[in-house]
């Protein structure tokens, strides 16, 4: 029997996070296990009056490629999946994976090409975000990978999910209402800011976000969300970051990174664990090595580092940073085709400061 808050994730996605119309065009982009959810929104979808197409795409195809094609089908777009991202009028993404690590065994040159080449697709709904307001979410439907990742069992995992998604309230909308209200008046008070410098045990940073705009990541593209964002000045970042927990990218778990910039460009990367990966995909292509992203977590009943980045980079009391391409509304100017997030406990220490005034001090908002 399907989890009744499987419905409600659903509604939560189509009615709050897309705000479905008749006759819209929906693109639904899942797997097998994802199967439960996929099924619930699609439901959903018709119910709203607009027509649900399905994009379905499993991880041991994506293994197979990788592993079996050759340089020109690595880096084939279908014609097909361009032409779906071109004309939806909305995304679901629902991840369900049935193992987290299946690309960990690929050549990192490989990867490399293929996202390379197919970072269009990326970029093409960025780009259709920023200028035509193309609503889309990515949300994650329980799976015992996951669940095995985060240690715990799949029903404690599927508490958390949902918990974080405020699934179990009576009106799960209004608990994200709340939260977007609390984040504007952060957003309302970093409007026309120039300089953040970042400052703890493990950061020694400053960077420019001289015009540029802060995000209020309120749900609305990711279930769950809590956090919220802009685009440094691409040359400004200055210093050194050391990230608390492993940055998970392509089936890879890096430890132990630490990051050196100098005039916006890591100059020094190490890590503990998989630095040679590191170091690959930093130099995927020239705007690898520069941010595209700076955030703070700002949802408290995200807790526990569970190695999914969903739920990690919105964890309450972490900074996290993007290298690799930026949200064009943020007005960042960086592209590659990556955009991997690292996070950043800064709850034991750790400082921000906004044109020379305390704003942040170990996990707490000073200015609300």
């Amino acid at each position: 029997m399907t989890d009744l808050r499987v419905k409600k994730h659903a509604q939560l996605l189509v009615h709050y996070c897309l705000q479905v119309r008749p006759g819209q065009q929906i693109l639904i982009r899942g797997s097998s296990l994802g199967l439960p959810l996929i099924t619930a929104v699609y439901r959903e979808v018709l119910a709203a009056g607009a027509h649900p197409n399905l994009l379905w795409g499993e991880e041991a195809l994506a293994e197979i490629m990788l592993k079996e094609g050759n340089d020109e089908q690595l880096q084939y777009i279908s014609p097909t999946m361009k032409l779906a991202y071109e004309s939806c009028d909305g995304l679901i993404s629902v991840r369900a994976p049935a193992n987290t690590r299946v690309l960990s065994r690929v050549k990192p040159e490989r990867y490399s090409m293929q996202v390379s080449a197919t970072g269009e697709l990326s970029a093409l709904i960025m780009r259709r975000a920023a200028e035509e307001g193309l609503p889309w979410v990515g949300t994650i439907h329980p799976t015992e990978a996951n669940a095995q990742e985060a240690d715990m069992s799949l029903s404690d995992y599927a508490d958390f999910v949902y918990g974080a998604c405020f699934v179990d309230d009576d009106d799960p909308q209004e608990q994200w209402r709340v939260l977007s209200a609390r984040q504007q008046k952060l957003i309302d008070w970093l409007a026309e800011k120039e300089e953040v410098i970042v400052q703890g045990p493990d950061a020694d940073l400053k960077l420019s976000i001289a015009g540029r705009s802060w995000v209020n990541s309120n749900g609305r593209r990711n279930m769950p969300s809590g956090e919220i964002f802009t685009g440094p000045v691409e040359e400004s970042v200055q210093g050194w970051v050391r990230f608390s927990f492993p940055a998970i990218y392509a089936g890879r778990e890096v430890e132990g990174i630490e990051l050196r910039f100098e005039d916006g460009r890591v100059v020094s990367a190490s890590a503990k664990k998989n630095e040679a990966f590191l170091r690959d995909m930093l130099d995927t292509d020239p705007g690898a090595r520069f941010l595209g992203e700076f955030a703070i977590g700002t949802n408290d009943g995200i807790k526990h580092f569970t190695k999914s980045i969903l739920f990690d980079e919105k964890i309450g009391g972490t900074m996290h940073m993007a290298v690799g391409n930026g949200y064009p509304e943020t007005g960042s100017k960086n592209q590659s085709a990556i955009h991997w997030d690292m996070i950043c406990d800064l709850r034991e220490g750790g400082k921000i400061w906004v044109d020379g005034e305390l704003f942040y001090d170990s996990g707490r908002f000073l200015v609300l």
